[in-house]
C-alpha cells in the first residue's frame, strides 16, 4: 500500500470515529433530556418525601424504580392517581400492591 492509500484509510477511519462520537453525544443528550422531563413530571405528582423514597428505591433496584416511575407518569397522564401530589404513604401503598402482584421465585430441590 502506498502512503496516499494509508492516509485515505486513516481519514476515513477518523471520520467514522467522529460520526460515532457525535451520535453517542446526541443519544446521551436525548437520554438526559428525557430524564429531566421525567423528573419535572415526578416533581409535580409526588411530594418531596415520596420522591426521596423513589430515589432510595432507584439506588437499590434501578430497573424496578424506572418501571414504577413510568407507571406513575402514565397514571398521572390518565388522571388515575388518587391525588396529586401523591404522598409517601400513598406511594408505599402502591409499592405494596406491586409487590403483592409479583411472584416470588420458588426453589424446588430434587431428592
Amino acid at each position: 500500500m502506498s502512503d496516499e492509500e494509508m492516509e485515505q484509510i486513516r481519514r476515513r477511519k477518523m471520520a467514522e470515529l467522529q460520526r460515532a462520537a457525535v451520535e453517542e453525544q446526541q443519544a446521551a443528550a436525548q437520554q438526559e433530556d428525557l430524564r429531566r422531563q421525567k423528573d419535572a413530571v415526578l416533581r409535580q405528582i409526588l411530594t418531596p418525601e415520596a420522591r426521596a423514597r423513589l430515589v432510595n428505591l432507584r439506588m437499590v433496584k434501578p430497573a424496578f424504580a424506572e418501571q414504577l416511575e413510568n407507571e406513575l407518569i402514565r397514571l398521572a397522564q390518565m388522571k388515575r392517581l388518587p391525588s396529586i401530589p401523591l404522598s409517601d404513604r400513598q406511594l408505599k401503598q402502591m409499592l405494596a400492591q406491586v409487590r403483592a402482584r409479583q411472584r416470588e421465585p420458588k426453589i424446588q430441590f430434587k431428592h
